[in-house]
């Protein structure tokens, strides 16, 4: 039942953003807000992270598993890939060390800073 709780917390913040996305006019993806939205609601104690948590860790483990259709989306477009394949395998390799590198650099950045407040 507890999941089911959880769930439902998450479905909901999933569609008050889905909803602001109709009503914001601009070109941000409903996830987008509903991350926010959920960020938000944790950082003001909205929403306790005891409330969410198991059934976010299980989102965070089977994400993998949400890949696949995406994947077999990109075999129906073989025709319009196809055209730009080299550029393809150059840049993403690329972008991906880049977002790699610039994660690792944020997150070092703020274990340093959580580290400073410790101490003080």
């Amino acid at each position: 039942m507890k999941f089911l709780k959880q769930f439902g917390i998450i479905l909901g913040v999933t569609c008050i953003g889905e909803a602001c996305k109709h009503l914001i006019p601009l070109p941000v993806p409903a996830s987008i807000y509903g991350l926010v939205l959920l960020f938000a609601l944790l950082a003001f104690k909205v929403v306790r992270l005891e409330q969410v948590k198991e059934a976010g860790i299980f989102l965070i483990e089977i994400m993998p598993l949400m890949f696949i259709p995406a994947a077999a989306g990109l075999v129906d477009s073989w025709e319009q890939i196809r055209g730009i394949l080299l550029p393809l395998c150059v840049i993403v390799p690329f972008s991906t060390c880049f977002v790699m590198f610039a994660a690792g650099k944020v997150t070092d950045y703020m274990i340093e800073k959580k580290k400073g407040r410790r101490d003080e």
